[in-house]
């Protein structure tokens, strides 16, 4: 196998659409989206062509159809991938997903759990993703050339989230370890879109706000540019933020209307409304532009002629002002993420980037145009809307195999919360005596003793990549007990919605995000000092460190001891 070749596989595995891209790194230039999938009566390549395949399962016992697979009819599950976060699932995260259910959506129940639907559709893309590089390499290529996959996640995703992202992708056969990447879908998509933009409009210290709007979800975030050269660093220059207002939701606001309009003809029945929501889908949605004197023709075919409904010869006119009310709550929704993504964003934005397949419509662009005018910031659809993401992923998967691939570098990402460690302290009465009935007494130090936050990221610091934490630990383990083995380290957050400042105390607003444990028995007994305590007792005295690196959307935690890097330590998400 040659060591320094590789296939890269870029997922951006979205709320309702999913997509591939690849490329080798003996041939970083020539990268290619995936846009064959299997239908209904094929499976290979020569089924349906699209830049993405619908992220649906439908299950009949223990088999499943994915995709294009799925015919118009039936139940199917959609928006699963929601499920892999209770925060962002409950509620739906937006009025408009209570307002708007979708009819066709089949629950998660006691046989496809959450999990266990990412995992089958993971693999369906898997099996194809496959399937394409053998049609397009050689056999012998294949055999010998490492397969990497890069998966997305949304920015406001919460740690727990991604790592069951990942575990589902490991599930999947997508890899595991370093073989394995992760990141954020706004990210993937600020390195595509600004690395298409013609440089000379790029300055040192311009900001842009990413608003990535897609089927099932709107995610933003904030770049600033930090460098030009050798290659364009940006770093995010605000937390993201996000909610559920994709376009997806014009379909089910369309569907009620049209419901409301037309339903109480005797011959209104669910082929009706399907007929009707494909050319919605495909034309009404995408070329709706809110200028004045647009009309569309829907086919609702066997209604009869109704002047007063405007219904003529199977055909039902649906005017501009019509579409504009479908529209009008969704874009509301993506304008007020917008303003609000500006507001906390601390420098002038110079633009804001449009990406994902709601990004590229035209009436939502120039309502944003007509939302941020008076503040001078501009408003730029990226080239390739629909797939930055995957090819922003692209990107990045082909960069970490090889640093001269990279074009675009984020150097540093905001915290969006606070994060600490418990640690215990000699009281001081001056300093500890607001809490003095949290001290307790150490028979190890014979002294009171208090355990306080230790806050090592503060909310909306910037986190580099190249730059690893180190949390120092120390334990004392009764000798007579054994030598220590695993020992758990709870790491902690605090949301600090108000921004009032992190707590001194772990009180009801921190909560532990993960716990490291980290392994002993991987170190020789003879390296662990001992000594005797204020008891007389004789107790193992371990001093330690777990290095914390933090990528775009995954967290790598180390054991150091002695100055040795022991490795790589479990991490228990809660």
């Amino acid at each position: 196998m040659e060591q320094d070749r590789k296939i890269i596989m870029a997922v951006d595995f979205g709320t309702t659409y999913s997509g591939m891209a690849w490329a080798q790194t003996r041939k970083p230039e020539i990268q290619t989206p995936v846009i064959q999938w299997p239908d209904a009566t094929s499976g290979g390549l020569e089924g349906a062509t699209s830049d993405k395949v619908p992220t649906e399962l439908q299950y009949s016992g223990e088999n499943y159809k994915w995709g294009f697979q799925i015919g118009d009819y039936g139940q199917r599950h959609q928006w699963f991938k929601l499920g892999l976060d209770p925060a962002h699932c409950s509620g739906a995260s937006s009025a408009l997903a209570r307002d708007y259910p979708d009819r066709n959506a089949a629950p998660p129940d006691y046989n496809h759990d959450v999990e266990k639907l990412v995992t089958d559709y993971l693999t369906a893309l898997r099996k194809h993703a496959e399937q394409v590089l053998r049609f397009k390499l050689p056999e012998s290529a294949m055999a010998s050339t490492p397969i990497e996959f890069v998966i997305t996640t949304p920015a406001v995703w919460s740690d727990l989230a991604q790592a069951k992202t990942r575990s589902c992708a490991e599930k999947a056969g997508m890899g595991t370890g370093s073989a394995l990447h992760i990141i954020s879908e706004p990210e993937a998509a600020a390195m595509y879109a600004l690395d298409a933009m013609d440089p000379h409009n790029i300055k040192v210290g311009d900001t842009f706000v990413l608003c990535d709007a897609g089927g099932g979800t709107v995610d933003l975030i904030s770049y600033k540019v930090k460098a030009l050269k050798p290659m364009l660093q940006i770093i995010e220059a605000a937390p993201g933020s996000g909610s559920s207002c994709g376009s997806t939701f014009l379909n089910r606001i369309f569907q009620k209307f049209l419901k409301d309009k037309l339903s109480r003809d005797p011959n209104w029945d669910d082929d009706v409304m399907e007929e009707a929501m494909k050319r919605f889908e495909m034309t009404v949605k995408r070329s709706f532009s809110g200028v004045a004197g647009e009309e569309y023709q829907i086919p609702v075919p066997g209604l009869r002629d109704d002047v007063s409904r405007d219904i003529r010869r199977g055909r039902f006119r649906l005017n501009g002002s019509d579409v504009r009310t479908i529209f009008e709550p969704v874009v509301k929704e993506v304008i007020a993420l917008i303003m609000g993504q500006i507001a906390v964003t601390k420098s002038p934005i110079k633009a804001v980037l449009l990406v994902g397949g709601f990004g590229q419509n035209v009436f939502l662009r120039d309502s944003v145009r007509q939302a941020v005018a008076p503040s001078g910031v501009e408003v730029m659809q990226s080239p390739n809307g629909w797939t930055a993401v995957v090819r922003g992923a692209l990107m990045k998967g082909l960069a970490s195999t090889n640093a001269s691939f990279a074009r675009v570098h984020v150097s540093g990402r905001c915290a969006r919360k606070h994060y600490g460690i418990y640690s215990s302290k000699i009281f001081d009465p001056a300093q500890h005596f607001r809490i003095q009935n949290r001290r307790f007494f150490s028979k190890f130090d014979g002294q009171f003793m208090i355990n306080t936050m230790d806050w090592f990221i503060s909310k909306g610091e910037t986190v580099e990549e190249n730059k690893p934490k180190r949390l120092s630990y120390y334990i004392q383990t009764l000798l007579s007990n054994g030598p220590p083995s695993n020992i758990t380290n709870p790491i902690l957050v605090n949301a600090d919605i108000h921004n009032l400042g992190a707590p001194m105390i772990k009180n009801n607003s921190v909560a532990t995000v993960v716990n490291v444990i980290a392994d002993f028995r991987r170190i020789p007994t003879s390296y662990f000092p001992t000594r005797f305590g204020a008891d007389q007792k004789l107790y193992y005295q371990l001093d330690y460190e777990i290095e914390i690196t933090y990528y775009s959307a995954y967290t790598k935690y180390e054991l150091i001891y002695n100055g040795v890097n022991y490795g790589p330590v479990a991490a228990e998400y809660v």
